[in-house]
């Protein structure tokens, strides 16, 4: 059985997670966040200010990745796990800045389905989703 001190942890990082979703409209600049639950494959991409929406994104990334690396050090207690880990969000980081700076430059109707996705992994802890299970498939397999 785990310690109860390390289930709580555990739960208040996840409500924090919850917190940054419920609060987004008043902690993040995100002129997308209104304009996907509109009707967005029928109308013009929002007026944005690039660098601010960049870093805002790139924040609440940071924010989300820092609570998911507490997360996932808490469950497995294995720091080349939480290293590993690190280095995804990293490396997912860059390839998707990339490409959500190259969607927010260039905006096209034909790709907002795409952009809208690929903006969910910047913005919501989808990577620590699609870790945790594999990395606690991998615990069982040793």
């Amino acid at each position: 059985m785990r310690n109860p001190i390390t289930i709580i942890l555990i739960l208040v990082l996840f409500i924090l997670l919850v917190l940054i979703r419920v609060f987004e409209n008043e902690l993040f600049y995100d002129p997308y966040l209104s304009f996907f639950k509109n009707d967005y494959l029928h109308i013009d991409s929002p007026r944005r200010e690039v660098f601010k929406l960049t870093m805002y994104t790139s924040l609440r990334f940071i924010l989300n990745s820092g609570i998911s690396l507490g997360i996932i050090y808490l469950f497995f207690k294995d720091k080349s796990i939480v290293k590993f880990s690190a280095g995804v969000f990293g490396v997912a980081y860059v390839i998707l800045i990339g490409l959500f700076l190259y969607f927010v430059i260039h905006p096209r109707q034909e790709d907002y389905y795409l952009f809208f996705n690929l903006r969910r992994f910047l913005i919501q802890p989808l990577l620590l989703l699609l870790l945790l299970p594999a990395f606690y498939y991998y615990k069982l397999k040793q």
